[in-house]
Parts: C-alpha cells; structure tokens; sequence
C-alpha cells in the first residue's frame, strides 16, 4: 500500500537539472513546482517545456510503472483531450531511478508540459463544468479495457478506503467538526461501502481537483488538459466524478447544480448507471471528509503543507453545506441531469395516475371536477388574504375569502402547484442547496372548503404517519399514506393542515379502501394558523417522512421537484382548465358572435357555458368545471371516444375522397348498417346531416310516389332546409314561421299523457290513428293523394313523446293503402338508444320504407344516412345522378365503423336499457315526493320528466321547468326543455352513462326540485 504519510523527496534545483540532462537529455532552466508526497520541477528547453517527477521512495515501482503504461495507453487511444506525453530515456525506457544523499531509491519520470490555465484560477461556469465532465467521460471511456498490476493499488486517496478516515478523527481538534464527520462516515460504513463492489470498476485518473485541470485560456469555458497521473487505480468509475465534484463545487452558489452539470457532461460521454449516479452525493462528502482528515493528520505528521491545506477551508465549509441537505433531493437533482427519474418509477407514478385519473375516487364528498372553483390569490402579494396569511392572520383570510366565495358562487378555493408565493416567509423557507435564495414554490395542491369538510383517499392505502405539527404556518394535523396500486411503484400522499382528530382516529399500518375519510380540514388553531383548507401532496419517494416531504421548493429545480412532489391535480381530480384559461373570454366570444356570426344562432342559458373539452359523459368548461352531460346526444358514445377519435385519424392520415373512386370503407359500412335493420331495409346512401338525409327522403319518396303532400305530427321537427322547415310545425308554428304550408297536413302528437280522460288506455293507438286517416281523407278531399308520413319513431321536440303501443301499425297501414311512404326520422332515437332494439321504430313492430339517421351515427363526427327498399331505389334511380360531395367520404364511413363497433363490444344497447330502467325507477321515486312532476317516460336513454302546475288539471308547468333546468345547470347537470309548452324536461345522456352517472343526475334534480318548490 502506498504511504501517503512518507516524506516527499528533497531535490535542490541543481540536482534536478543534472537529472533531467542525465537521464532524458534535456537541458533548461529549472523552477520547483508543489505536490503532496512527489518532488516536481518544470524544466524549459529549447525544445519545450517538460515536468521532471521525482517519485515518493515509498511508491512500489510497479505502481511508477502503471503510471507510465497508462500515459503510453492514451498516447496510442487517439482520446480527445491533452494528458501528458512521456519522454523516453536516453536507454529508451520510461522510467529512470536515482538515488537521494540519505540513500533513498526514487522512480523519475519525464513528462510534457501542457498549456493552460489551471480550473483553479478560472470562473467554474456551467459551461466549463460540463467541459470537464464532458473531458473525464472521454478519459475514462479511453481506459476502458485497460489495467496493469501497478493499478491494483491501495492508498488513502482509494474511495473505497474512505472509512479508515474515522481512525483520524482523534486528529480533528473541535467536538462539533467530529460530529459533523462521523455522520458521514456512519452513513458510508452502513449504506455506502457496501455497495460500493457491486459498481462498474476500471482504471481512473482519480484526481480532477481543479489544479490538475486546464482550461484554454483563450476560452475557459473548455477544458483543454488534465495533468497529473500520480493517484491513478483500479476503481469504481463514479468516484471520478465524485472526485472531480468534490473540488469543483467547493464555494459555489449552488454546489449541487455545479455537480450536476459535470455529471451530466461527463455521462453524455460515458453514460453512468442509475446505481451509481445513487451514491454519488455519499461519495463527493467522502471524498471531502477523506480530505480535511489526512490535512488534519499531516500538519501533526510532517507540519503545515500548502499543498495539503490548499482547500481545507472550503472543504469544511462545503462539508457543513452538504449536511444540512437532503441527500435524497441531492441525489434526484444529480439524477434527473442525466435523464434517469428523480427517483427511480417517478415517472411511472405520474404516468399511472394520468391514466388512471378517470377510476379513482372523488377525495370530496362531491367530485371537485363538478364544483365551481377559483383559485386563491396567494399568487397575488399584495392581496389581502396573502398578507393576512403571511402575517399569521388566519380569521382576516378566511374573511376575505368567504366573502369572496359567497359573492361569486364560488365552492372549492385551489392553491395550484408550482404556485410563486411571498406568503412563505419565515427562516424555515431559506434554500438549503442555493445561498440567498429561498423557497417560493408551492409543491402541493391546496384546497380551499370550510373547516370540518372530509377528504378522502383517491385510491387504497396504509396509514404511514399520523403527527402534529405545532410550528407557525406549518401543517398542523397531518397524514401520510403510501399506495401501492397494481402495476405502480409505490407513492405517498401528504394530506396537510387537517384538524387534530385525525391523529386520534387514524394509526400507523392501518388500511384505508378508496373513499375512505383521511380526515377534515381544520380550524386554524389547528391547521398551523391559515384559512380552513388542505395541503395535498404526492412524494414518489416513501423513504421520505412527512416532514422531509418538500412542501415548498425553489425555482431553479422546479423540474426535479416536479417528478419528486408531482401536481397532485390528476390524483384529486382537478380538470387542467381550472388553471390556464386559453383563447377568448366568454364576453369576448359572445361580442364576436354577434359582429361576425348570424344574429339568429342562439346560445344557452343567460350565462354562456364555454366548453373547452369533452371526456365521456363530461364537458369541461374554460375555468375546470365538468358537466355531466344528459342532453347533447350527437356524442353517442360519450365525448371524444378514443376509438372513433384514432378512427377518424388514421383513415384521415391515408385517405379522403368521395363516392365517385373506389373504396372498401363506404361497402363495408353500409353493408353493417343494413344488418342492424329488418332485411327490407338493405340500400344506403349517405350525407352530411340528418337534414340532408331527410332532404334526399324527401326526394326519393316524391319520385317513387309522383306526389308532393305529405303528412307530419304536430310540433315534429325534421331538420333546417326550408323544404324540411316546411315539415316542421315546430318551426313553422312559432315565431319567424310562415304557417303550414298548403301541402303539409298536421296530425295529432300521439301523447298519451295528455289524451282524453275518457278514452281506454287500450284504445290510445286507433284514436290517435284517427288523426291521420283524417288528414288522408283531406289530402283526397283536395283531389290528391299522400306521397308520405313521416314520424320520429320517438317525437322528442314534441317533449319526449312515446307512441302508444300499436300506433304505428295502423298509421302505416293507412298510409300505405293510401299509396304513400312510410318514413321513420331516427335522426335522434337510432343506434340503440332504446336499449331493447338497435332502431326505436322497431319497438312498434314495423317496418318503415324510408329511415334516415343522423346525430349519433358519427358520435360528433358530421354524417347522416339513409336506408330504403330496394323497390324505392329503383325508382329513384331515374337518369339523374345522386352526388354527395362528402357523403360517404372515407374518413366518415371510419368513423361510423367505429361507433358500430364500440355499441356491440361494450354491450351499449344493454348498458342503456338497464340504467335507463334504472333512471326511471329513481324518477318516479322523485314523483312520489314532488308533485309538480306528473308524468315520468323514458325507454333506455330517451327521458323525460313533465312538470306540471296541477295534476289533475296538468296545466303545464313552464316557468317552473325553466327554473329547474336552470338549477340543474347551476349543479354542474345538462338537460333540456321540450314541448309545446316547452314543461318537458328532457334527457339524452351518452350511451356509456353508469349508474354513478345515473346517481349524480338525480341527486341534481332532487337538490334543484326542493331548493325550487321551497322558493315556490
């Protein structure tokens, strides 16, 4: 082992010369260089500058001569950076020897002068930090392969002998500085030294303290040489760059961020492993404590050294430094600079939750998704409720921002992640890791609910920690618990500021089940001293405890929190929008619309809802809100399904053309549509609209017939061409409307609900038939005959008006005998809606002549059909051509594919016919207790509630129905109002409705009737 501790050799200048001249045959002037146990002189010659070694005696020769094989090894590698070359001998070998007056043996050795400036005496910029990074990595990767016995040495400076410092320890003469350095060590014999043999070893410089390296003066940003070989060995590859960082940080602003930068430089030359990127921070500290113990043994041993005391100070000082960080946060800094997860499967976790977003359980009693929220303004500095705060004035926040939220509607305060806040203002927010900096960014979401409101846990747990904390703005009650759902690593949540009866009620190793109470928001006296709120957090590292947990971080690594102490936003269920509104305002927009849109475009509601998203059964607005959506029935699947959505776009990426090219996509369409419906019905055409689907109907049942009149229900609408208006009473009968036209014959709604008290139930079907064959007989009377009757197969303009059973079996039967076309619009009702059938006019037993089908058949996406009998295509097929420009496009016939798919995959048609059993079960329930509701109908996903003043008068209730739509709205639920006195609530909600879906519209409706009916 080499003796460290042996006196250097002790050359006089004139001595040196005669060697230099003697042995390599170099002649110069000579000057004397420092070293810690070697003699080294600088000799200039004519032909260059060289350094003549003069080896410690104590040195086995094998090790001079590993020293001279790696210097020949580089000089053959062709390795990117300037080391030292060897001069030869006069008898050509590398190594020379003489003898000292006190008889002492020393190796010599000659080696070129390199030019530069020592990093020393330079600035330690990022830039020249990942130079030398950059420099030991291409060092390193040269030697790698290479060894010599010589390498397989042992000394003090050998990382993996760190331990022995202890044993110096009685040499460092202050009490606290011992303590200080027996930490260390404690931590490196228990978790460090250990490890440190299953690491990647090879032959490595091991001495990159900044004299050894050079930089190019003319640019000390790059690192130009590393010079001095003397400590080279056999070692693991990470303690180069412990080396290297622990000289390279010492007084730097931020000594982490600077070992961070040559980290990452030296591993985009020579990637390191996650293992040992692990104990990097242990190894730098070592390194240090290495340091200052042999400073403090040697100036005992042999007096003062400059060499050896030349970083003693700032060692001690970045030793004192590096105690009070978290070595973990260190390490996640050090590792996410090389691209690795902070910690390792922190990516996995955020990964696992955004996916998972949708299952988890609501950590409010009411999803926070569905609350109106705003954010509270402790971004704001000069906000009072931010000075209240700071000031340790919790009663005036809360004041504020009750007022606030009372004023404005406002049910959930969020304190976002990432938030810059001054509120933080104690001591205890000064960075541990930057000087003069301190910690402004919240880690955590807040949320913002009146004191004694329950949080519950998103997803399974175990209790890790229930305490507390007393300090001043600090977190009061607080729980943690860790998670280990299936396929993802394990995390903690942090769930601060709660009231104190958590910690009563909750103990260590105790399961908790999704939804169960963690706690409720306290009272200031026992939140730490804020506004009633919670401090929700994640840590993907459970080694940490609940306080090591970082509730604030500072804003240089922002990032590496971010993978550490992720937004807790997906995990709680906060939409993104909540956050970062995008484009215009709702007024903006509403201003718009009127300069560049027509007039008569209405908007719903007297507050304008801008939607910015949709997902399943939910619409999200601009500011975060989600709507459940039991209205807008054109997403039939529910809001940008994944399957029609990577439909659409792959076909999109191939191809779009029309109907005059080949393609397999419009056959293959028609040919599944047609298989849904009775095997009469077996010619398809396509459009863009149920408009256009009911237009070219109108076409096809003109020329098949020869006729023009046809008959409607009263209060039908069927689409907003003016030829379909003209079939519309719901529009032509209000205002703008111009009156039935003279070819249009209305017949009777078919509501048995409204039908004479003294017609049999049994009879509804023939005596609302009547209707038609009079309006038959007045077509005759008129001396023609009906090309058609057209009917929605569920009128649902008309307020969800289901036909009496048999009605459509004696109304085709007269239209037909009367030599018209049947037509059934299932623009609205079709593709399962129902439940029991794929078609809604199936329910009545019959066949139509003539479907069209528009909303849902895309699930958003702008296509129509329609289907007929071979006979009526024929006739149509009458010389003159039928051409859609984007009818039956490709794109389109995907998209439709698509959705034929996900009804018959995911049983959709069943899912409708039980919830909506379901629904009505619940809807009648809510009529037992408000008796406004007279009449509940509904078949699968089809609704609808009339209201009514009286029940025996059924005198319709308008105003009232207005009041709970709107009420409902204000819950964050989307329904409507139909028929003709427009008292019909009405309910269409996507195909994927659940009963939690289900829950949640009652729940609205039953809260919106009593707070209506008390208000009455």
């Amino acid at each position: 082992m080499t003796n460290i501790t042996h006196p250097a050799p002790n050359f006089s200048l004139i001595e040196a010369k005669a060697l230099a001249a003697s042995h390599f045959g170099v002649s110069g002037s000579v000057g004397s260089l420092d070293s810690e146990r070697d003699q080294n002189f600088r000799l200039s010659s004519e032909d260059g500058d060289w350094i003549l070694k003069v080896v410690n005696a104590s040195e086995p020769r094998g090790e001079s001569e590993f020293q001279t094989a790696l210097l020949d090894h580089l000089a053959g590698s062709g390795v990117d950076l300037a080391v030292p070359a060897l001069k030869k001998t006069l008898d050509n070998t590398s190594l020379a020897f003489a003898a000292a007056n006190d008889g002492t043996r020393h190796a010599l050795r000659l080696v070129s002068w390199l030019p530069g400036q020592p990093l020393a005496e330079a600035e330690r910029s990022p830039e020249a930090l990942d130079s030398l990074g950059r420099a030991l990595g291409k060092l390193d990767r040269a030697l790698q392969g290479f060894i010599h016995p010589g390498a397989l040495r042992s000394f003090d400076w050998d990382i993996r002998r760190a331990g022995a410092s202890r044993r110096r320890l009685t040499h460092v003469g202050d009490a606290n500085d011992r303590a200080l350095l027996e930490r260390f060590l404690d931590r490196f014999d228990a978790q460090v030294a250990p490890r440190l043999p299953g690491l990647r070893a090879q032959v490595i410089h091991n001495d990159a303290n900044d004299w050894n390296v050079l930089v190019d003066a003319a640019d000390p940003k790059r690192v130009a040489g590393l010079i001095d070989f003397g400590d080279a060995l056999y070692a693991p590859l990470i303690a180069e760059l412990a080396v290297a960082c622990a000289y390279s940080i010492l007084d730097t602003e931020d000594p982490i961020g600077a070992a961070a930068k040559l980290t990452a430089g030296f591993h985009a030359e020579y990637p390191l492993r996650e293992e040992e990127i692990d104990l990097l921070f242990d190894l730098i500290a070592m390194r240090l404590v290495t340091s200052v113990t042999l400073s403090a043994l040697r100036r005992q041993e042999a007096g003062d050294n400059p060499y050896l005391a030349i970083s003693e100070a700032p060692a001690w000082r970045m030793l004192r430094r590096l105690d009070a960080m978290n070595r973990s946060f260190a390490t996640a800094i050090l590792r996410h600079a090389c691209g690795f997860d902070a910690v390792p499967g922190a990516r996995a976790v955020t990964a696992w939750i955004a996916a998972h977003a949708k299952t988890l359980a609501p950590v409010l009693d009411r999803h926070p998704a569905t609350l109106v929220k705003e954010l509270v303004p402790y971004g704001d500095p000069q906000h009072p409720m931010t000075v209240a705060s700071a000031a340790q004035e919790p009663a005036k926040a809360s004041a504020w921002w009750d007022a606030h939220s009372a004023e404005h509607g406002i049910e959930l305060g969020i304190g976002p992640w990432g938030e810059v806040r001054t509120v933080y203002a104690s001591d205890m927010f000064q960075s541990r890791f930057i000087e003069q900096e301190r910690r402004i960014h919240h880690l955590g979401l807040d949320l913002f609910m009146p004191a004694g409101t329950k949080v519950r846990t998103p997803l399974a747990a175990v209790v890790k920690s229930v305490e507390i904390e007393q300090d001043p703005l600090g977190y009061g009650g607080l729980v943690a618990l860790e998670h280990a759902p299936e396929g993802c690593p394990a995390f903690v949540t942090l769930w601060g500021h709660l009231a104190h009866e958590a910690a009563s009620r909750l103990k260590p190793g105790q399961r908790l089940e999704a939804g169960d109470v963690v706690g409720e928001m306290g009272v200031a006296a026992q939140n730490g001293g804020w506004a009633p709120h919670l401090h929700f957090q994640i840590s993907t590292d459970t080694s940490l405890s609940a306080r090591e947990i970082l509730g604030v971080g500072e804003a240089r690594y922002l990032d590496v929190w971010r993978e550490l102490f992720p937004d807790a936003a997906d995990l709680a269920g906060i939409p993104p929008e909540t956050f970062v509104q995008k484009g215009r305002s709702r007024p903006e927009i509403v201003a718009a619309r009127k300069t560049s849109l027509l007039p008569n475009l209405s908007i719903s509601y007297s507050e304008p809802i801008k939607f910015v998203r949709g997902e399943g059964a939910w619409l999200i607005d601009d500011r975060g809100r989600a709507y459940l959506d039991c209205f807008n029935n054109v997403c039939h699947l529910g809001h940008a399904h994944p399957d029609v959505v990577e439909a659409i776009a792959r076909q999109a990426a191939k191809l779009n053309t029309n109907t005059r090219y080949l393609h397999d996509a419009i056959v293959t369409y028609a040919e599944r549509l047609t298989a849904t419906l009775p095997e009469e019905l077996s010619v398809a055409s396509f459009a863009c609209s149920g408009s256009e689907a009911n237009s070219l109907m109108l076409r096809m049942a003109r020329t098949h017939t020869g006729r023009s009149d046809a008959i409607v229900l009263d209060w039908a609408y069927h689409g907003t061409t003016q030829e379909l208006i003209d079939l519309s009473p719901y529009k032509y009968k209000r205002k703008g409307g111009k009156g039935r036209p003279a070819h249009v014959f209305e017949a009777t709604i078919p509501d048995s609900y409204r039908a004479p008290a003294d017609w049999p139930v049994a009879e509804h079907a023939s005596r609302f038939a009547e209707s038609i064959a009079e309006q038959i007989a007045a077509i005759k009377a008129q001396g023609r005959a009906p090309a058609l009757f057209m009917a929605e197969s569920i009128p649902s303009v008309a307020g969800q008006v289901f036909l009496p059973e048999g009605y459509l079996k004696e109304v085709y039967a007269l239209v037909r005998a009367a030599g018209g076309v049947c037509v059934a619009d299932e623009v609205q009702v079709g593709f399962g809606r129902v439940g029991s059938h794929w078609w809604a006019f199936e329910t009545q037993g019959v066949v139509p002549d003539i479907v069209t089908m528009g909303k849902p058949i895309g699930n958003g996406h702008p296509m129509a059909a329609l289907v007929t009998t071979k006979e009526i295509a024929a006739t149509f097929n009458n010389g003159m051509e039928y051409f859609n420009t984007f009818g039956g496009n490709p794109v389109s016939c995907a998209a439709g594919l698509a959705v034929l798919d996900v009804i018959e995959r995911d049983r959709l048609r069943e899912n409708a016919a039980g919830i909506g059993a379901y629904l009505i079960e619940r809807f009648r329930e809510l009529q037992t207790r408000y008796d406004i509701i007279g009449d509940v109908r509904g078949m699968g996903l089809f609704l609808g509630i009339e209201l009514v003043e009286d029940r025996k008068t059924k005198e319709p209730a308008t105003a009232l129905a207005r009041r709970i739509n709107d009420g409902v709205r204000a819950r964050g639920v989307l329904i409507g109002t139909e028929g003709p006195h427009d008292n019909v609530l009405k309910m269409r909600p996507p195909m994927i409705f659940s009963r939690a879906n289900a829950d949640h519209l009652v729940s609205a409706l039953d809260d919106t009737f009593g707070e209506v009916l008390a208000t009455r």
